[in-house]
């Protein structure tokens, strides 16, 4: 057994948890665990409560410019340390490690240095009221902030709640996913080694039912930030909805892609394929579902199963891996559930479907699926309605704009969605009539920090992202000043 022990971080240290016990951590792409991690639960909420909660009076009176130089410290730790975290990551999570370093560390560092410069540019409203009062609106830390993130993009998506809530002088409660806990322990040693006060941001690992639900029920933390599946996060709103919290929830995806006739027939062939398989389709904004205007279908379909045939998928540690490992056994019996549903369903494996052979000696034991093109299925089955979180797409004929967007929006989820053409005035109108967060239009993840991010019916409420995200760690308050 490993000898790596994966501990909480509490008023500034590494520590046991109370319980004194531990979950084995499993490499994807070995299925055998190399370290352990911290197996908490309320008690180790309860005293990493304890120490925000003390932090926060002296944190909360920080200038924002000596706040600002914290992080953007993490920031150049995070910059320093970027082969060692990728390197984690990647054996966290099974992603290749090329995509770890070029992608998920960078805008770590790149989420903390945005919030770092923007709280030096917030502006505050003040209004003359018929010449009878001046009001003026007060911004102020929230308190402690409840942060849990996934496991799909570990120290992205928690530098993504970490950064802003630092920014505005909160103190955090956070708890990464228990499959992927690496990158947040290793955060926490670069908070320390920047200088952040014991107390200001404390991790408590372990799992939902244990960590999660105790963070997201805690009367003392006011404000959750939850990024996650859909189910879990109707526990959350639920638990946080008897306690009047303020509550932002990123959720699943079940998000669609367009190619009209017009588009650059490559350049949406490659944007569809990446959309399609990065990070192995693990990513909320993964296009699962792609529609193809009739008279291109089944040159695009041909294109596509090229393209993505020829995704090398290996040993997420070997430099020349498109296409790593699956994070976690649960996680690959659940892609192959929906395969032989969409088999069941009607559909056509026209690519993939299975494991492939492994890529080496290291990887015989671990979680691998190929990528999987399925064609034939109608638009509203269970295949196309239901979140896999896997590298598996459907890809349909549509006939008319109209058409289109009916499918599109025939989803419980809005995340986003991707439009590739070449009629702008297309374009507009079609995005106008998406139901999703975000649109696309000839790109994919092109994210600017300056927008805000969220989702639509099952995939959320709230926004994060730029002004958005300063405004939800921050409580405003009206000053009324009479002349």
């Amino acid at each position: 057994m490993t000898e790596i022990r994966i501990r909480n971080f509490i008023n500034g240290q590494f520590v046991e948890p109370l319980s004194a016990q531990y979950l084995d951590n499993i490499e994807p792409a070995t299925g055998e665990p190399y370290s352990q991690v911290a197996d908490s639960d309320e008690h180790d909420v309860d005293a990493a409560v304890a120490a925000a909660e003390e932090a926060f009076g002296e944190w909360s009176r920080v200038a924002a410019n000596e706040r600002a130089k914290l992080l953007l410290r993490i920031a150049d730790l995070i910059d320093r340390d970027l082969e060692k975290l990728a390197r984690a990551e990647s054996i966290d999570t099974g992603k290749p490690i090329t995509l770890s370093r070029t992608l998920d560390i960078p805008r770590a560092a790149a989420n903390f240095r945005f919030f770092a410069t923007a709280i030096l540019h917030v502006q505050n409203e003040a209004h003359v009221t018929d010449n009878l009062a001046l009001n003026y609106t007060l911004r102020q830390p929230r308190g402690i902030a409840g942060l849990i993130s996934p496991w799909n993009l570990p120290l992205y998506l928690l530098s993504w709640k970490i950064a802003p809530a630092l920014a505005c002088a909160n103190t955090i409660v956070a708890k990464p996913s228990e499959l992927t806990p690496m990158t947040a322990f290793m955060l926490c040693e670069l908070a320390h080694e920047a200088g952040l006060p014991p107390g200001v941001l404390n991790v408590v690992q372990g799992t939902g039912p244990r960590v999660g639900a105790a963070i997201t029920a805690h009367p003392k933390i006011n404000t959750i930030s939850f990024t996650g599946g859909t189910v879990t996060g109707r526990k959350v709103a639920e638990a946080g909805a008897a306690l009047f919290k303020k509550i932002s929830l990123e959720l699943g995806g079940k998000n669609p892609t367009i190619v009209f006739a017009d588009a650059d027939l490559n350049a949406a062939l490659s944007g569809s394929v990446r959309a399609s398989f990065a990070n192995q389709g693990q990513v909320c904004l993964c296009g699962s579902r792609l529609y193809v205007e009739r008279a291109i279908y089944d040159e695009f379909v041909h294109g596509f199963i090229d393209k993505a045939s020829k995704l090398k998928q290996g040993d997420p540690l070997d430099e020349s891996t498109e296409q790593g490992a699956i994070v976690s056994k649960t996680q690959l019996e659940k892609i192959r559930f929906y395969v032989d549903l969409a088999q069941r369903e009607g559909g056509n494996i026209a690519l993939g479907g299975a494991a492939p052979e492994p890529p080496n000696a290291r990887c015989r034991d671990g979680f691998f699926f190929q990528p999987t093109v399925i064609t034939g299925l109608p638009p509203s089955c269970r295949t196309n309605s239901e979140e896999i979180f896997g590298p598996v797409v459907s890809i349909m004929p549509f006939e008319s704009e109209e058409e289109v967007v009916s499918y599109a929006n025939d989803c419980e989820y809005g995340l986003s969605s991707s439009i590739w053409t070449q009629n702008l005035n297309r374009a507009h109108r079609i995005a106008e009539q998406i139901h999703a967060g975000t649109v696309w239009i000839n790109c994919w993840l092109l994210r600017d920090l300056r927008v805000p991010f969220g989702g639509m019916k099952q995939s959320g409420v709230g926004r994060e992202g730029g002004e958005e995200a300063l405004r939800f760690f921050t409580e405003a308050k009206n000053v009324c000043i009479a002349k």
